[in-house]
């Protein structure tokens, strides 16, 4: 185990960030790593560039970790290439480094649920391709772990929303409209409960299994609040701008605005998502951690904030 208490975040997109900030109000020492080490960095974090799609570069931004979060993603069209490289590289630089690791994952390995209420146990019966190379990752991430190469935990959150959260199916179509009265965009089927977890909950919850090593060796699901309806989510946002939403509905894959013709012809194999119930049971890590998901309505309430200010910082 390390003498020192640095734990590395890899990724500085909206989970990364979050957790690193979640993890400095913890008291602990943050480094967060990205390609470009600039940007809006959080309070008592340290903000390093760094590329982790070599072990060699993977290991010289995690040098004295304790603990390593994988927060990495890429582009939808360019995971299946390039996600299976930076996994060998990160394992290669933990094990190498004797950090242990978080990874952030994804509800993609189960694939096809058909309403069933997903839980830690649910079968992993994905049929596209990025939810078999996800399950592939998390096979591998958890043999490591089993054959004592790597200490490694994985933590799968479903959609998110939340502040700093834009490329979501609540996120970037959704809040904007509804401040300002323009299209908001929904998916599929918006009378199918689906959930969302609030990214601070995401970052609470690795920020938890970080600090908790009895927790390795399995998948957890981060907190995340009850499931509603899309259309109830829609709803309490009406309530909370004061206005009706101009609500259009895609029933397939098509470009909206940010979601281009490359990312929504690379996301259409995941489209079952908004057309079969999603839903999230994380009352393992609950129970098991003492953790409590936000409540929806103070969600989307902290959301729309945000959006507010950041509308107003865009418009200038």
């Amino acid at each position: 185990m390390h003498a020192t208490d640095l734990h590395v975040v890899l990724g500085a997109g909206p989970a990364g960030s979050t957790l690193a900030g979640e993890l400095a109000r913890r008291g602990h020492t943050v480094r967060l790593v990205d390609r470009s080490g600039t940007g809006a960095t959080p309070d008592g974090v340290t903000r390093t560039r760094g590329d982790v799609g070599t072990v060699d570069g993977a290991r010289a931004v995690i040098k004295g970790a304790a603990v390593v979060y994988h927060c990495v993603n890429v582009a939808y069209h360019q995971q299946i290439d390039v996600m299976p490289g930076i996994q060998d590289a990160v394992l290669g630089a933990v094990r190498a480094e004797g950090a242990r690791l978080v990874v952030l994952d994804t509800l993609y390995p189960y694939g096809e649920t058909h309403g069933r209420v997903m839980t830690e146990d649910t079968p992993w019966n994905a049929t596209s391709a990025k939810g078999r190379m996800r399950a592939a990752l998390d096979t591998k991430y958890l043999a490591a772990h089993r054959d004592g190469h790597a200490r490694v935990v994985l933590g799968r959150s479903a959609d998110f929303v939340g502040p700093g959260v834009l490329n979501s199916t609540l996120g970037g179509t959704v809040f904007p409209g509804a401040l300002t009265g323009t299209e908001v965009l929904g998916l599929g089927d918006i009378d199918l409960p689906h959930s969302y977890t609030d990214i601070r909950d995401v970052a609470a919850g690795l920020a938890t299994l970080g600090e908790h090593p009895d927790g390795d060796g399995r998948v957890w699901h981060l907190p995340t609040a009850p499931a509603r309806t899309t259309r109830e989510v829609f709803q309490q946002i009406e309530r909370q701008v004061g206005q009706p939403l101009k609500t259009t509905i895609m029933s397939e894959p098509r470009p909206f605005g940010p979601f281009d013709e490359v990312f929504m012809g690379s996301y259409a194999e995941l489209f079952y998502q908004h057309t079969e119930p999603q839903v999230m049971d994380s009352t393992a890590i609950q129970e098991a951690f003492g953790l409590k998901s936000i409540a929806l309505d103070t969600t989307l309430d902290d959301t729309l904030g945000w959006y507010r200010s950041f509308l107003a910082r865009t418009r200038h």
